[in-house]
C-alpha cells in the first residue's frame, strides 16, 4: 500500500481538531518533519503544546526539544527542562535522558550530578544508549556517596500516573 502523507495529515487534523492528543502530537510531528505538509516549526509547536497540555508525554518531550533547539520558539533551556520533566515523570525514556543531560550540564536547571545520574539510570533501564554513556561519564565525576544516592533515587522513582488524554499509545 502506498504511503499518502497528505491524506494522513488530513485525518490527523480531523482528530486533532476534536482534541485527540495522539493526533495532535502526530500532526506536530508532521509539521516538524515536513511529512505531508510544508515544514513549519511554529505550527508543530502549536500542536505539541495542545497535546502536552493534555499530559501526552511524547508531546511534552517534543515541546522540550522545541524549546531546547529553538524550533518555532526562542531558545529557553529552563522551559525545555520543565517540559522534559513532565514527560520524564511519566517514564518517557528520551525525556529522562534529556533531563539527565540538563542536570549534568546545568542547562535550564542548576547543575546536579546526583539528579542527572538518577535520570540517566532510569533512561538506561529502558534501553537508552546515550543514557548508558552518560552514566559512565558522570560516574567519573561523582563520589561513591553521590552514586549511591543517585541509585537510591532511581530505585524509589514512581512514574506519575496521569489520566489518559485523547488517544492511547
Amino acid at each position: 500500500m502506498a504511503k499518502d502523507e497528505a491524506e494522513a495529515v488530513k485525518w490527523y487534523r480531523k482528530a486533532a481538531d476534536q482534541n485527540h492528543a495522539l493526533a495532535q502530537c502526530n500532526l506536530g510531528n508532521c509539521y516538524a518533519s515536513g511529512q505531508g505538509v510544508s515544514k513549519n516549526y511554529v505550527e508543530a509547536l502549536r500542536w505539541f503544546r495542545k497535546a502536552a497540555e493534555q499530559n501526552d508525554a511524547f508531546a511534552q518531550h517534543n515541546l522540550g526539544v522545541s524549546y531546547y533547539n529553538s524550533r518555532g520558539v526562542t531558545k529557553d533551556e529552563a522551559e525545555a527542562a520543565k517540559w522534559y520533566r513532565k514527560a520524564a515523570d511519566q517514564n518517557h525514556a528520551k525525556a529522562q535522558y534529556n533531563l539527565g543531560f540538563c542536570y549534568h550540564n546545568g542547562r535550564g536547571v542548576a547543575k546536579d550530578y546526583v539528579e542527572g545520574y538518577m535520570w540517566f539510570l532510569l533512561a538506561a533501564g529502558q534501553g537508552d544508549e546515550s543514557a548508558k554513556e552518560g552514566i559512565t561519564t558522570l560516574e567519573g565525576l561523582m563520589t561513591q556517596e553521590q552514586i549511591a544516592e543517585g541509585k537510591k533515587l532511581a530505585r524509589n522513582f514512581k512514574p506519575r500516573e496521569v489520566p489518559p488524554a485523547g488517544g492511547d499509545r
